[in-house]
């Protein structure tokens, strides 16, 4: 609708900021195909985004900006765009890997949830989560793959403190012992917390300076006799703000002034301070560049190697296969299949979707193009 109010304004240059953030795999490449209609019909687009694959489908011509300056055009109508040299105009530096090396120490199953069911709140006779059973270990980063409306996001949001849906059933263990995870601040006393995937509405107080932020899910932690310790909340924020490496002048900045991977790092910050045994991360990546991508998988394998259980939802299957010990894959509300590291493909997890929405219809007739896009290949 917003592209549709532009063009109604008959536009010669439509400006697009990160457009595809909120869409789903087959909607994105309805709309890049939309630009490049645009383009035949002699319409301009300037089209910004984190998403180097949709930037290479449709640019002409490819500029970086980092820390506010134009550091290189690429040109890319004569020869595709290589992404390698668009990463390293990003990150001013060689990435050997795109996802941090790791290696696992797996210990005792620290969350059990069994037999989870929720059911819509406005809808009260639609089921959203169907008797889910899911574990998580010490020091394992274990992911949840799934498209859109799997149920992902519902399901985070109902564990932690039933902070979505309506009849929500089921038991939930920590180390072994029955947790009540009934309201937030229970979830949180329990060893629970929760990542949202939209940091600027649900995750911070952006008018907020970042010590605030950073203290606001563990009042107590910094308070005497009910009184917040000012002294207190700038130290744990300053140390959080050198430990987490997040670039502002000081920690009484503004959260809202603040880039979108080092927000993320903000959010990270205030959950960790409540010293969680399993933290969910609900697209933790997202809105993010390549380089603050990077640092963002680091702080989550330093988080499995402290021994907390770290579960990732991400809409982005390689990064899944890059950096989580366990995919569990979720469609309409349940898991239909789950994956070790070594054993987890793109095509595994597709064939566990498809197979379970149209199980008559055998994998080998959906057309290859159709999973190909439905995997974001």
């Amino acid at each position: 609708m917003e592209i549709a109010k532009a063009l109604s304004k008959k536009v010669r240059l439509l400006i697009l900021d990160e457009p595809t953030a909120s869409l789903n795999e087959r909607d994105s490449a309805a709309l890049l195909d939309l630009l490049l209609a645009f383009k035949a019909e002699g319409l301009s687009s300037i089209l910004i985004s984190h998403k180097l694959n949709e930037i290479s489908r449709v640019a002409d011509r490819i500029t970086v900006l980092r820390d506010g300056r134009s550091v290189g055009t690429i040109d890319c109508r004569n020869s595709p765009a290589d992404e390698d040299q668009i990463i390293r105009l990003m990150v001013n530096r060689d990435l050997e890997h795109r996802y941090p090396l790791h290696t696992p120490k797996i210990g005792e199953t620290l969350m059990e949830v069994r037999d989870w069911s929720a059911w819509h709140p406005l809808h009260p006779d639609r089921q959203i989560i169907r008797n889910i059973d899911f574990h998580v270990s010490a020091g394992e980063i274990v992911g949840i793959a799934g498209l859109m409306g799997a149920g992902r996001t519902e399901f985070a949001m109902s564990l932690f403190g039933r902070s979505y849906g309506a009849r929500i059933s089921g038991q939930v263990t920590m180390r072994g012992k029955p947790v009540d995870v009934s309201t937030v601040s229970r979830a949180i006393d329990a060893g629970l917390a929760y990542v949202t995937e939209d940091r600027k509405e649900l995750g911070l107080h952006l008018n907020n300076e970042i010590r605030h932020n950073i203290s606001l899910a563990e009042l107590r932690g910094i308070a005497k006799n009910g009184v917040i310790d000012e002294i207190a909340e700038l130290r744990i924020a300053q140390d959080y703000r050198d430990r987490m490496r997040i670039r502002s002048p000081n920690v009484q900045q503004a959260a809202g002034k603040l880039s979108g991977g080092n927000q993320q790092k903000v959010v990270l910050s205030k959950w960790l301070f409540t010293n969680p045994d399993v933290l969910i991360l609900d697209e933790p990546t997202r809105g993010i560049d390549v380089g603050a991508k990077y640092e963002i998988y680091a702080l989550i394998q330093q988080m499995a190697d402290s021994g907390r259980g770290c579960v990732v939802i991400s809409s982005e299957m390689p990064e899944l296969l890059g950096i989580c010990d366990r995919i569990c894959v979720m469609n309409e509300g349940r898991f239909v299949g789950e994956f070790t590291r070594e054993d987890a493909t793109q095509e595994k997890i597709m064939r566990a979707i498809i197979r379970s929405t149209t199980a008559t219809l055998p994998i080998s007739s959906i057309p290859s193009e159709a999973t190909s896009l439905a995997m974001g290949v």
